[in-house]
Parts: C-alpha cells; structure tokens; sequence
C-alpha cells in the first residue's frame, strides 16, 4: 500500500424525498489500499458507491480521482476512468456462455475467440480460472461471481467495489477471492470492499470508513478492532447474543417424508427422497452451498411445488397438495432468498406487499374486499417492530436497502404467527444488529411454541441459533443430528455428501 490518494470524497450528501442517505460524507482511499465501508442496512453505503460509479448524482460535495475532479455522469463515464463494480446480485444470463456474458458488460469487446483468450490469462492470472465456453446456468454460485470480476478486471480498473461478495461463496472460495484481492491490492489496485461479515473485514482490509443514517461516525484499522468493536461502532449501542427461553420440544408440527421433486428451472436442483421432522419449539438448521436444492426445498414448503398429499404434513395433516394461501391458512409462513421479485413485488408498496402474504392469516379482507385500514395497520406493525427504516408504508419495496427489505418480509411472516415458519438465506447481505434482531425473532417464535426451520449458507448463524442440523447436497438431505458438540470437520463431512449417516455415525466420523 502507498500514501498516494487514489479517490478523495469531500463533502458529499445526497437526499431522497427529503431523506438524507448521505450527509456531508468526506474519506479517502489509498492506492493499493483494500478500504472497508461499513454500516448498518441503510446507513448509506449503497447510495455512495452508486454516485462513486455514476449510477446517482450527488446534490452536494464532490470527488477527486488521482488528484482530477470526478463527477461521472453514467457507469461508462466511471470505467473509463478506471473505476469498476461487482454488484451483490449478479447481472448474467444462464442461457449464454461466460465469454457471451462478458461480452455484454463491456462497452468495445474484441472478438469473441481473441476475448475468450484474455478471459482464460486473466482468471487463471489472478487464480480464478473459468472456461470461457461454459454455459453461465451450469456454474456455481461461486463461479458466477468470478466471472463478474473477471469482467471487472478486463477493463484493467484502478478501483474495484465489492458490494458483499462473499454472501453466497463456501470457505474455500472464499479463500480464493481473498488471494485474489490482496494480489490486486500488491499490483496498486485500490478495492472498496463492502461487507457486513466482520472476520472478513479483519481479515482482509487496511482501513475502515463507518457510516451511521448517513454520516461519517469513524474510521478505524480493523485488523486492530475485535468483530464486536466495529459492529458497535457501526449501531452505536452494545449488541448482545441471541437469547432463548429453555424448554422442552413439544409434539411434532412438521413431518417430510420422500420429497422428490423436479426443479422448475433448466438450471436448478431436483430434491431427492427429502425427509425430515421438526416439533414445537424447535429450530432446525439446514446447511449447504448455495444451489444444492435450497429454493426447490422452500418452494415445496411453501406450496409453490406441489406434491402428493402426505409427503408434506403439519400435526398429521397431509398438505402436499395444497397451494400457498392454504398453507398460510393452516399455519404455515415462508421466506424466501430472492427479496424482489419473489418475496417482495418490487414496485408494489409495503402496504400491499403486506396484503400479499399476509391477507389470509391477518383477515384483510373482507366479503371479497380488502380491509385498506386493517392492512395498512398491519403494515405499519411490521415496519415499527421490526425497525424498517423506510420514508413511510407507502414507499416501493425495491426503494428500500436490501436489509430493510429482508426485515420486512421476514417480519411480516413472523408477525402472522405461524405454527411452523420456513426461512431461506435470512440475514442474507444484513448487519449485524439487524441478523441479531432477525435471529432473536426466530428464536422467541419458536419459544411461542412454533416449528423453525432456517435454509442457511452460513454456518454460524446455524450454529447459533438451530438445535439440529442437517446439510443438503445435490438436492439430498443428511441426517439432522443436535448442534450441540458438532464440529466444522463433522459438519464439512455432512456438506460434502455424507448421506445417510445416523446421528451416532457423524458423531463419531472424521474425515
């Protein structure tokens, strides 16, 4: 890392119908310099690595890169001063090839065999390797995104942002891109890394910018602050673990049994004599790298895949062959990991985003009309509890920060007390007050005397807040075993096919 500043930022604020994302936000990055942005959801990270690629103009302030005023227009303006972003949800298409994908992200691509050539010395350059050839829909979450950065690093950028790239990447890819990074970092190039994983920023970053509603609240090297100290820093309060009431399971709410099912997509992963049982008051853990199965299994939950009617049944009742609003009506809830476009109609309002999934259990209609005020009470019940920073309930939900979103759907599944609530991914791209908060919901709803069960890709939230655990792999799921006493080596056993073991088996497997 040099002393050279690569991009100052001075004074910049931005407003949104009278909402300051931003307020009078001034930092600076070093060549070669891997910074940290850091904040709660809607703290305003987004808002300024979106001026700082031209996707937002800035009302006031302004920037300079390598000593030159910068004020891009649009993001071609910002790539051809070097700067470049690899967005926390990916912009591919699986039906075209890596090189077609990248070909689509560049402003002048050369021809398609000379591009195909540069993408194979440049991933395998910086220990990313792709096969230009291969169909986008037949890669791993992991491998997408290397094809983001691989685009990214074509165009030679002398800024890289990160919006949370690691959400959906297992350890060892994780370790990759970490390689990858520092690299770039030793050659001067500057990264601005967003993250809301702490380690990770310890792990990795020089230095750290914290936001807090907008504003500058601190700076601080990570590595020289412990996880807690910077997410305290980030909420301005003291955090404390998730707590739970101790008591006893109670009877069996939810029972799968052989749940095999197609998936819909060309490029998903079918289920496979899925099978498993969760009582009241309990929370069940299942773990996995993304695409194993997870979305197919939420969607068979949920009613969106049905299924003959024993193979999915809550208090012995077979439900396989009821759709969403019945299951609802029979007390069950469900999250999914897609926030807009599946959770959430992006251009809906929260108010009816709230009406959606929550018209059955709630009663906001009436005679066949909505209720406009029981729902909007409703709404507001959610916002207000579950601490959605948003101008009003009238507000789009693809207005909101992917955080607020994702309390908002949550809270408006666990505002509906559900007898046995299915989550997918839920503290996906959140802060650490927030997944606590969301977490500490889970866990009084299961106190309540509900059934849990919380689809992760991160281990320790599983660890922290499940009593059992099971791994899904290739859309098959092991045998749940107890939290308690489970090893990382026993749990990358079970994540890595280990099917069919009873619980004495993993407990004393080593692999």
């Amino acid at each position: 890392m040099t002393a050279d500043v690569l991009l100052s930022i001075e004074g910049i604020s931005k407003s949104y119908h009278g909402v300051k994302a931003n307020d009078d936000v001034s930092f600076s990055i070093g060549a070669g310099e891997v910074h940290a942005l850091l904040g709660e959801n809607g703290a305003g990270k987004s808002t300024l690595v979106k001026m700082i690629y031209g996707l937002v103009k800035p009302d006031e302030g302004r920037m300079r890169l390598r000593g030159a005023d910068y004020a891009p227009a649009e993001p071609r303006e910002a790539r051809s001063r070097g700067v470049a972003m690899v967005f926390q949800h990916f912009s591919l298409f699986d039906a075209l090839t890596v090189a077609e994908n990248v070909a689509l992200g560049m402003d002048n691509p050369p021809p398609m065999r000379q591009l195909a050539g540069r993408i194979r010395e440049v991933s395998e350059g910086y220990g990313l390797p792709l096969d230009p050839t291969r169909l986008v829909g037949d890669l791993s979450a992991g491998e997408r995104q290397r094809v983001e950065i691989v685009r990214c690093l074509l165009q030679d950028p002398k800024l890289l942002i990160m919006d949370e790239p690691t959400s959906v990447l297992t350890p060892q890819e994780v370790n990759i891109l970490f390689g990858t990074l520092r690299q770039l970092a030793a050659e001067g190039t500057s990264i601005l890394y967003i993250s809301h994983k702490l380690e990770e920023i310890k792990a990795l970053c020089d230095e750290a910018t914290i936001l807090r509603r907008g504003k500058v609240v601190g700076t601080c090297t990570p590595r020289e602050k412990s996880a807690r100290e910077m997410a305290e820093m980030m909420v301005g309060a003291t955090l404390n673990p998730p707590e739970r009431a101790a008591a006893a399971p109670g009877p069996v709410a939810l029972t799968v049994r052989g749940l095999s099912v197609a998936s819909p997509s060309a490029f998903g992963t079918s289920l496979r004599e899925v099978g498993f049982e969760v009582r009241q008051g309990e929370v069940l853990g299942i773990g996995g790298v993304a695409g194993n199965g997870q979305d197919e299994l939420l969607l068979a939950l949920s009613g969106e895949i049905r299924t003959a009617p024993e193979t999915v049944r809550i208090h012995g009742r077979g439900i396989g062959h009821l759709g969403p609003n019945e299951r609802r009506k029979d007390g069950v809830c469900t999250a999914p990991e897609e926030r807009l476009g599946h959770a959430a109609a992006p251009d809906m309002s929260l108010t009816e985003n709230a009406l959606l999934s929550g018209a059955v259990r709630r009663h906001l209609t009436k005679r066949g009309f909505i209720d406009w005020a029981r729902t909007r009470a409703f709404a507001e019940g959610v916002v207000r509890t579950f601490d959605v920073r948003t101008p009003g309930i009238g507000t789009a939900a693809r207005a909101l920060s992917g955080g607020n979103l994702q309390k908002f759907v949550l809270g408006r599944e666990i505002m509906q007390e559900p007898e046995v609530i299915v989550v997918n991914q839920p503290t996906w791209g959140v802060d650490a007050a927030a997944a606590a908060f969301i977490r500490q919901a889970l866990l009084d709803r299961a106190s309540a005397g509900a059934a849990v069960v919380v689809i992760s890709q991160d281990i320790d939230e599983i660890m922290e807040i499940a009593d059992r655990f099971a791994a899904l792999n290739e859309g098959r799921l092991s045998a749940p075993v107890p939290t308690k006493g489970l090893t990382i080596d026993q749990i990358g056993l079970m994540l890595g096919g280990a099917h069919g073991m009873h619980e004495a088996e993993v407990s004393h497997a080593h692999p």
